[in-house]
Order: C-alpha cells, then sequence, then structure tokens
C-alpha cells in the first residue's frame, strides 16, 4: 500500500497524465457518436429498399450498453492513449534518475518492479469503474425497463474491459521497461499497435497463406477480441457480423498469459541491467 501511495502522489501533480487520459475519454465519447450516426445512416439508406424497415441501432439501452462502450473504449486506436501514459510515467523515471535514487534509499529492484504493477492494476481498475458509472448513468436515461436483472445481463462485459484495459497496460509496461526512452517506447509501441500487428495479421488471414488460427492469437489482437464485437443487430444484416453473445474464458485468458510472461520478463532483465 506504500508504494501505492508513492506512485499516486508522482500523478496527481503530473499534467501530462489527466491531458491524456482526457483525449482517452474524448475520443472515446467522439467515437460512440460517429459509430450510432454511422450505422443509422447505414439502415436509412438499405430501408429505402426494403419492404420492412430494420430498427436503428441503440447503443446506450440495458443491457446492450455494458458491451456496446466497452467494445468501443478497446478499439486499438483509443487504448493507446491510457498505454502512452503508462510508458511516459515508467521511461520519466529512468530519464530523470529516480530509478537510481530509489534504490540507493533502500527500495529494491522487485519493489520499484511492484510499484508499477501497483499503478498499472490501479489505474485500469480506475478507467474500468469511471466507464461503468457512465454506461449505468446512460443506461438509465435512456432505458425503459429499469430491473436488476435488465441492468445486470451483460455485465460480464465490464470484467473483460478490465481484462483488456490491464493486460495492454501491462504491454505498455513492458516495452517501457524495456526500451527506457519515452520516445523511442512510445514509437514503438504505436507503430507496433497501429501498423505492424494489423499487417501481419492481414497477411496471416490472406488467401495464399495455410489455413490458421494464428492471427487470432497475436499480443494486441487477443486484447481486442475480449470484447470483440458490438451488440447491435443491425450490423448482423448489413455487414453479417457474429453478434457476440458473452465474454470468452478463453479469449480472457490469452492476453493475461502475455502479460504474465511480459511482467516475468521486465523482472527478469531489470534485476540483470545496471541502472
Amino acid at each position: 500500500m506504500k508504494l501505492l501511495t508513492i506512485e499516486l502522489k508522482k500523478i496527481l501533480t503530473f499534467k501530462t497524465f489527466w491531458i491524456v487520459l482526457g483525449l482517452y475519454f474524448l475520443f472515446l465519447a467522439v467515437g460512440i457518436i460517429m459509430a450510432e450516426y454511422i450505422v443509422n445512416a447505414m439502415v436509412d439508406d438499405v430501408n429505402k429498399r426494403l419492404p420492412i424497415p430494420l430498427p436503428h441501432a441503440v447503443l446506450f439501452n440495458f443491457p446492450d450498453i455494458w458491451q456496446n462502450l466497452t467494445f468501443f473504449a478497446s478499439i486499438r486506436f483509443v487504448l493507446i492513449f491510457p498505454a502512452i501514459t503508462v510508458i511516459i510515467l515508467i521511461t520519466n523515471e529512468f530519464a530523470n534518475k529516480t530509478v537510481r535514487q530509489n534504490i540507493v534509499n533502500g527500495m529494491s529492484r522487485s519493489e520499484f518492479i511492484s510499484s508499477k504493477l501497483q499503478l498499472v492494476f490501479m489505474f485500469a481498475l480506475g478507467i474500468t469503474l469511471i466507464l461503468t458509472l457512465v454506461m449505468f448513468i446512460l443506461g438509465l436515461t435512456h432505458s425503459d425497463s429499469q430491473s436488476l436483472s435488465m441492468m445486470l445481463n451483460r455485465f460480464s462485459f465490464v470484467f473483460g474491459f478490465f481484462i483488456q484495459m490491464f493486460s495492454y497496460l501491462c504491454y505498455a509496461l513492458f516495452v517501457a521497461f524495456l526500451l527506457r526512452n519515452t520516445g523511442l517506447a512510445i514509437a514503438l509501441f504505436i507503430l507496433y499497435t497501429i501498423i505492424i500487428e494489423p499487417v501481419i495479421y492481414f497477411i496471416l488471414r490472406a488467401p495464399f497463406m495455410w489455413e490458421n488460427t494464428v492471427y487470432t492469437y497475436l499480443p494486441v489482437n487477443s486484447v481486442i477480441r475480449v470484447v470483440e464485437y458490438p451488440s447491435i443487430p443491425a450490423l448482423k444484416k448489413l455487414l453479417d457480423f457474429h453478434l457476440q453473445d458473452q465474454v470468452s474464458l478463453l479469449a480472457s485468458a490469452v492476453p493475461l498469459i502475455y502479460a504474465a510472461v511480459m511482467i516475468g520478463i521486465v523482472y527478469w532483465t531489470f534485476k540483470k541491467k545496471d541502472l
């Protein structure tokens, strides 16, 4: 608890933390509004040619809101913002030589890593709680039925989102500890998340490749697959999307395994490297 208190004191006065966190929720809000508008525009266009019109997509009703908003909150372009915050917080420790000072003052290397893991856990939990509160309020204001069973149906997607956020932030922690340079770590992390892995994903799924499911187990893709699709019935008719009914235990386990391996590598390398 003492280690976590120290970390929290650091971020409470760190302006970059609040700016990047604000950008995360801003992009999330804009993305959700645009998504509802785009899907409903597609529905309106298709309805001109259908004898029985499709209903408009409603993102904020219980119980679908749990799945819809956690889906949009875990898109790789949105997840990148909290990850950048973690990278900055950790690499700043190396840039400012505070890592060495902490060790000199009696903190062990294991305790230092543990403090960063506690920070990552609380960061992921905090974002999850904020998002849950927002979803609960939106659900109450947009739903006709407010029975407890209706509200809690599909709530498992909230736990799935926490697993996504925690795992992805552990990936960021891994890159930060290995590279120790803020600019380089952010650049390579974004490059891999936005460009390199998607290219590998599409190559593995290309017609000329052997039939495989390797692409489903790529690190970032394994995070995204926990909450893979929103609960929008119109998409099933328009784009033949598979609608995810629940969070899979296997899908949840894969990113956590990646995170555990990366944390193990961080412990091993941090104890071997000079500060």
